[in-house]
């Protein structure tokens, strides 16, 4: 697997698409760590929806909160008078999987670009439309895993970076990272986590080692499981569209999974292999160059 990764760091010296760093590790240690630019903490986008999924994972097995728990359950006071009956159905399993029915994409980099959602996230998503049975279809948006977040900041009674920093982020030797909030000063649980790409891998790392990190457990195994496992259908067709776990896309490869930001801040974990490759990737570049080379060359024949 080294030589393909610098294979790999061949072609994209060569192709220059705007890759901005290339890690391999196992799950004990980095193998081999390549920048084409200055190491930084950089946006990670949507991979943050795993991070906030592995929070929900330690949350559920502290006992704060269930898959089951109902979105209304924690905030009452922001139910519509006149609601449709399926917001009431929706539950924190749904939010994780991508299923809340609310149907359609919100609060993505865009929209709240441009001001979608202000002044509160969470009132704005407590009066859309609740257009389709919740559970029963995949429609991909950072709201669904927003809302998942600040369900799960009621459950534990803190902000979820303080939440993450104490369970996750320090045990895993990460400093208490920048976050994009909403107006309310809660973090994203969908998108705008700040890591480099040493540790932005750790994240795989663990869930490589079910859990496990130098010795001590952080993450159940049990969770390790589910969450990476397909638990719905996704929308697409091609070996990057093939099915969601908790906030977690599968790959076609043998048990492989992968967390996946906006233009290109992917983490994949390919358990049979017992690698960890990371990638991040300017906004500015070419992805589709990255991934056609992952294909190629790191997850050919696998």
């Amino acid at each position: 697997m080294e030589q393909k990764i610098k294979q790999f760091i061949d072609r994209m010296i060569i192709e220059n698409p705007g890759i901005e760093a290339v890690a391999l590790a196992n799950k004990d240690e980095v193998l081999l760590e390549h920048h084409f630019v200055k190491l930084q903490s950089r946006n990670i986008y949507s991979h943050t929806k795993s991070f906030m999924s592995t929070a929900a994972g330690i949350a559920l097995e502290e006992g704060a909160l269930t898959l089951e728990d109902p979105l209304v359950k924690y905030f009452p006071d922001k139910v519509p008078e006149v609601h449709q009956k399926w917001l009431r159905e929706i539950r924190f399993r749904h939010l994780l999987t991508m299923s809340s029915g609310f149907g359609k994409a919100y609060l993505m980099i865009d929209g709240r670009r441009h001001g979608e959602g202000l002044p509160n996230y969470l009132e704005y998503m407590m009066s859309r439309e609740v257009l389709k049975k919740p559970g029963t279809e995949f429609d991909y948006s950072t709201a669904d895993s927003h809302l998942a977040g600040l369900m799960l900041a009621k459950a534990v009674g803190k902000n979820l970076n303080v939440y993450l920093y104490e369970k996750l982020f320090c045990p895993l030797g990460m400093d208490y990272p920048i976050w994009e909030c909403d107006p309310q000063g809660n973090p994203n649980g969908g998108s705008g986590l700040f890591l480099n790409i040493t540790d932005q891998i750790k994240l795989g790392q663990l869930y490589l080692a079910d859990g496990v990190w130098k010795g001590e457990r952080i993450l159940s195994s049990l969770w390790v499981k589910e969450a990476t496992r397909k638990q719905i259908e996704t929308n697409g067709g091609d070996s990057w569209n093939c099915g969601y776990g908790y906030q977690f896309w599968m790959m076609p490869q043998t048990g492989a999974y992968r967390a996946d930001g906006a233009y290109g801040q992917i983490t994949i974990v390919l358990p049979k292999q017992g690698y960890v490759v990371a990638v991040q990737c300017s906004e500015y570049g070419n992805f589709e160059k990255v991934k056609q080379a992952l294909n190629e060359i790191v997850l050919a024949d696998l």
